[in-house]
């Protein structure tokens, strides 16, 4: 079956990018079909944290009130050593502003608030894209089941391993991110933390975000020889040296291995995003390593430019190209302060300690002071 509409948009991807572009459309009156893989939702990823600039992107997207349901609110940022000594910390709350500071919450939730008040029927699941291609006046997706999808746009927002983007540019962009090639995320009981809270050592990463009902989110990463697979001997010797408190969180997330998610830290680089109708967003263009918890909160902002610029032409063909001119300029200060961190991750822990203290509070108004500002026009 082959549905052809030019006026409407085809969106592959019912994650976060894919869901965001989907809502910013119907704000602006713009009908739209999303075509993901996946039959249901799934968990996966656990819990997200959004910067002050993510919220405000919600904030556009008509969700304040749903965010302040759920989820909770991180007023405080804390950069420990593995000995747990404090090297510096920031008043998130102050540098973003009480009504758009940061928020973290359960990934399930925000991808329930981005559906809030659409109708159903314009998206289908278990609808997982075999190729796309460039046809006159649009865009069309052929689907594994043998239907062909088109419209007068096609967006890809299907992720880091992207179909969209593999069959316009196969997989030249995609590549490991710099400061590791692993990490592992899981839900715990919070044990007492109440700020967004890192300790780093040699080789290792432990972050704690208090989430809700009693749980905080964790992810840790390390290049201690895990690239094989979860072993919890090798991770408990990776950080044998961190506070008991990290010990005993690590001791309660491994009792439960199948609820720890793994994840390879990939990044997606690109001299290009767009291709005549067909334009991609979020991780499927430009998935950044997490350090600076950017992945959602680009994602977001890509929607809301991109239906701006679909909202106000007629003619189609050429919103990829103003679309990647409104974007690439914050996209690459991310990537370049994402590299700048690497090369401090990658000094001595001695030298870390020592210069932290003053680049630490440096970086982080460096890298969200830009972000703090954002016209999408």
């Amino acid at each position: 079956m082959n549905t052809q509409r030019a006026d409407h948009v085809l969106v592959a991807g019912g994650g976060i990018a894919g869901l965001a572009v989907r809502r910013a459309l119907h704000q602006r009156g713009i009908p739209s079909l999303t075509l993901e893989r996946r039959g249901a939702p799934t968990d996966a990823g656990l819990a997200i944290n959004l910067p002050g600039n993510a919220v405000r992107a919600l904030a556009r997207l008509g969700l304040l009130d749903a965010l302040r349901t759920v989820g909770a609110r991180v007023r405080r940022r804390e950069y420990r050593t593995e000995r747990d000594r404090l090297l510096f910390a920031v008043d998130e709350e102050a540098f973003w502003g009480v009504e758009t500071g940061p928020h973290c919450l359960r990934r399930t939730d925000l991808l329930r608030m981005l559906q809030l008040g659409l109708t159903p029927s314009d998206i289908r699941r278990g609808a997982g894209i075999v190729a796309v291609r460039q046809i006159p006046h649009g865009a069309e997706a052929e689907l594994e089941d043998g239907t062909i999808e088109a419209g007068g746009l096609l967006v890809g927002a299907d992720g880091v391993h992207s179909r969209v983007r593999r069959s316009l540019f196969e997989d030249r962009g995609l590549g490991a991110a710099v400061l590791a090639t692993q990490s592992w995320r899981f839900m715990v009981p919070n044990p007492g933390v109440e700020a967004w809270t890192l300790w780093a050592g040699a080789g290792a990463l432990f972050l704690l975000i208090p989430v809700d009902r009693g749980e905080a989110y964790g992810w840790v990463s390390t290049s201690a020889g895990l690239d094989a697979g979860l072993d919890p001997n090798v991770l408990r010797r990776a950080f044998a040296s961190f506070p008991r408190l990290v010990r005993d969180t690590l001791d309660v997330a491994l009792a439960q291995p199948a609820s720890i998610y793994h994840s390879p830290l990939e990044e997606v680089r690109l001299p290009a995003w767009t291709r005549d109708r067909v334009v991609l967003v979020g991780d499927a263009a430009h998935a950044t390593a997490p350090v600076w918890a950017q992945g959602a909160a680009l994602a977001l902002e890509d929607a809301l430019v991109l239906a701006g610029l679909v909202a106000e032409r007629s003619d189609w063909q050429r919103i990829g190209s103003d679309y990647e001119r409104l974007r690439r300029p914050r996209v690459a200060h991310v990537q370049a302060m994402t590299d700048q961190l690497s090369r401090t991750a990658r000094l001595p822990s001695w030298a870390r300690t020592i210069v932290l203290p003053v680049l630490g509070p440096r970086s982080y108004r460096a890298t969200y002071g830009p972000l703090r500002r954002w016209d999408d026009r």
